[in-house]
């Protein structure tokens, strides 16, 4: 899958289940949302299954973390740096 299809699968899920659809267009490429407090540990874990189950992938509980799931080009980059292991 290409990069821009797997950040558009990645935004649209983060849109409906952080910004509750409304002000998507504060949804940035590199908007904080683990540090900021945006998505709370609740939000990160349906993330992590959504990741899996759409890009077959497996994500160890140690990379759970800002350094992976902090921005949406984190996200995507983690998701394609997966995808090649």
């Amino acid at each position: 899958m290409i990069k821009e299809a797997i950040q558009e699968k990645v935004r649209l899920f983060l849109i409906e289940n952080i910004f509750n659809s409304k002000d998507a267009g504060d949804l940035k490429d590199e908007t904080a949302l683990i540090s900021s407090r945006l998505m709370d540990s609740i939000v990160a874990l349906k993330l992590v299954s959504f990741i899996e189950e759409n890009f077959a992938i497996e994500i160890e509980a140690n990379e759970i973390d800002q350094d992976h799931l902090d921005t949406l080009s984190k996200i995507v980059n983690f998701i394609i740096e997966k995808q090649k292991q």
